[in-house]
């Protein structure tokens, strides 16, 4: 399965089925055998909807070599004709009835490939927008997804009327059934192309790039942005945007949110704030951002030179998340007028690290995502504790210091699970893990397969049964209530843009507040239920974005991590955490390169020293750590007061009158009317 990069053995199944299936359609065709062609061509028709419909792999692979969807259709009409011709229908009226009827199958496939693509071509728009007013610009409503949802695959597979009549025909000598199906599948195909015509028509594309670009600018210049969040990445990175989105709809003035890549929209999160995605740099450079005073950046990436150009805003970069991975003390910083960490710790580790970012040029803010954790009470939530674990990705290289999962994850794992005194483990792993590293993937895997395989042997448990029986009542209407909130999370989220494309969720995407505060309040009650439902005494493997890692904070009682800001933030609770030395520098080395593990337990690739951690959880004369925690938290984090959201605030405030204090100053300099 490694080797042929498929995610499942029925994927697998499906591909080896494609594979022997053709070469058995062939033969049947040669020997001749009805029922051995109708067989593998049948096999062939459900490995390949299969195939396309998990988005297998190799799919793109068979296209690469010259066997792509179309090429596969083709072959197996092409066979039907020579199981025809072997049958003794050479000759036969209706052998000249199929090749005609196929050639002409053929021949429509073109004008509905064409169609779709200048449908999907001529909706695009160059920019793509939430909660922006484009009512300037006359969009009509998208296709229906039946239309336009895997077009090619829809319109091949109305061959399979066609071929079963044919077969139908062989098999009882009626040339009727054969007629029919042929007629069906040329009838549909032509239903197909007269269903998509509408659609080509001037009236429903999209405006001229101009007129809309126009629509935008006439926009910008009436809501006169302030302060900009500015992303660009892969739809994979959208949480390093989503952490920020509600720190900047808390903030004065008129913020914005600016992307670059429209494959991030669909993953971001629900926001009132205006959201404009400008893929193309030429039209980004072009609009008028004068109104501008402050460009916040999350990330390092290439595209950043297209807004870090503009002289008449000061450029800072916030990142996403705090912690002693070099990527927080990027040399690239020095490129921003700012840079703003979340407490002490950050100034210390840009000056330590002496990659050119000024002191003078260093603000603490804070980290206002975090208002939502917890503080710990210094006793465990439930009667047996819960462990955390939640590594960090594999990196972008090699190095065995980046996470923990490789060398010590299992044992991390087979310790909590075998611990002398019960412990509930959540396993929440990094959304990244196993892009880059297959080795990575396999552990994952067999860590997920170990903590299911221990929840369902703790499931039949008798320790556990008098708690599952006393909670069966209210897990049952926490599921109730799980099903409920989904229901309606569906209607929120789903309601703006099911069905339609981006150009017309464009067109429709307007704040709607009431709406923002609904879906923030299920999501909350979402992940209430989500505990309930299951026993406090229930490991869980926790992925997706829905279940939040703040919520897992708050739920656990103990955290074992690796070096990235998830170590950071968790700190913010107060609770015992471990950290693993997986690089094996030592423990005292390890405390000295790395800030955040000063109040941590070090685990070794062994995991050996787990016991400390659950001892400082059970027993708080154990938990000799706590007043270390206490001050690193003030160190990394900065003060409770005033509050983050309150500093960062500020400091938006603050850089804004430099930036309006820059411009006054240019504008005098030349001779210019100053102006706002």
């Amino acid at each position: 399965m490694r080797l042929a990069r498929v995610g499942s053995g029925s994927e697998l199944a499906a591909a080896l089925l494609v594979a022997v299936g053709f070469p058995c359609i062939m033969l049947a065709a040669i020997i001749p055998n009805l029922w051995f062609f109708a067989a593998a061509t049948a096999a062939t028709y459900l490995a390949d909807r299969h195939l396309h419909h998990c988005g297998s792999y190799l799919v793109n692979r068979l296209a690469a070599v010259r066997a792509g969807l179309s090429i596969r259709f083709l072959v197996r009409q092409l066979l039907l004709i020579l199981l025809l011709s072997r049958m003794g229908y050479g000759e036969e009226t209706l052998f000249y009835v199929t090749v005609a009827c196929l050639l002409a199958f053929y021949g429509l496939q073109a004008p509905q490939s064409a169609m779709v693509t200048m449908i999907r071509l001529r909706r695009k728009l160059p920019v793509a927008t939430r909660n922006i007013d484009l009512s300037a610009v006359r969009i009509a409503d998208a296709p229906k997804p039946l239309l336009m949802s895997r077009p090619a695959e829809k319109m091949l597979h109305l061959d399979v009327f066609a071929m079963v009549g044919v077969l139908i025909a062989i098999e009882t000598g009626k040339e009727a059934a054969a007629y029919v199906g042929l007629g069906l599948t040329l009838v549909l195909a032509v239903a197909y192309l007269v269903a998509l015509l509408p659609y080509v028509r001037p009236s429903r594309l999209v405006p001229p790039e101009t007129k809309v670009l126009n629509a935008v600018g006439e926009w910008l210049a009436d809501y006169r942005p302030t302060v900009v969040l500015y992303f660009s990445g892969s739809k994979e990175s959208a949480y390093q945007a989503n952490m920020w989105l509600e720190t900047m709809a808390q903030l004065g003035g008129r913020p914005m949110i600016l992307l670059r890549e429209r494959n991030i929209l669909p993953q971001l999160a629900t926001t009132s704030v205006p959201v404009l995605c400008v893929p193309g740099g030429v039209h980004l450079m072009n609009l008028d951002l004068s109104s501008v005073r402050v460009a916040l950046y999350a990330a390092n990436v290439g595209k950043n030179i297209h807004l870090l150009r503009v002289p008449t805003m000061k450029h800072v970069f916030i990142g996403h998340g705090d912690s002693d991975k070099l990527a927080s003390v990027n040399p690239f910083s020095k490129v921003y007028d700012e840079v703003w960490t979340a407490g002490r710790a950050g100034r210390d580790r840009y000056a330590l690290a002496d990659v050119g970012v000024r002191d003078e040029d260093i603000v603490e803010v804070g980290r206002p995502q975090l208002a939502s954790i917890q503080t710990w009470t210094g006793t465990q939530k439930n009667p047996i504790p819960t462990v955390l674990y939640a590594p960090t990705w594999e990196g972008w290289d090699d190095n065995p210091g980046n996470t923990s999962l490789l060398l010590a994850g299992e044992n991390i794992v087979r310790r909590l699970l075998e611990a002398e005194r019960p412990v509930r483990l959540l396993y929440k792993p990094h959304p990244f893990t196993g892009t880059r590293s297959a080795k990575a993937k396999a552990v994952h895997l067999r860590i997920t397969a170990m903590i299911e395989q221990a929840a369902a042997e703790r499931a039949t448990d008798p320790r556990w049964a008098e708690q599952a029986a006393a909670l069966k009542g209210d897990q049952a209407a926490a599921r109730a209530e799980l099903a409920r909130i989904e229901a309606r999370l569906a209607e929120l989220e789903g309601g703006a843009g099911a069905g339609r494309d981006e150009a017309e969720t464009s067109r429709d995407s307007l704040a709607d507040p009431a709406r923002e505060a609904e879906t923030a309040r299920l999501k909350d009650e979402w992940n209430a239920a989500s505990w309930r439902a299951r026993g406090w005494w229930e490991h869980r493997v926790i992925t997706g974005a829905r279940m939040r890692l703040y919520d897992c904070f708050n739920e656990s009682d103990a955290m074992v991590s690796d070096i990235s800001s998830v170590v950071s933030d968790f700190i913010a609770s107060g609770k015992p955490y471990a950290v693993t030395d997986s690089a094996e520098l030592g423990e005292e080395e390890f405390r000295r390169q790395n800030t955040a593990v000063r109040a941590a337990v070090i685990l070794s690739n062994s995991a050996a020293e787990l016991d400390e951690l659950l001892a400082a959880v059970t027993d708080p004369a154990a938990d000799t750590r706590a007043e270390g925690r206490r001050e690193l938290k003030n160190y990394l984090l900065g003060p409770d007061e005033p509050t983050s959201i309150v500093q960062f605030d500020n400091a938006v405030k603050a850089l804004s009158a430099k930036s309006e204090a820059r411009n006054t100053g240019v504008a005098k300099s030349l001779g210019e009317p100053v102006g706002g």
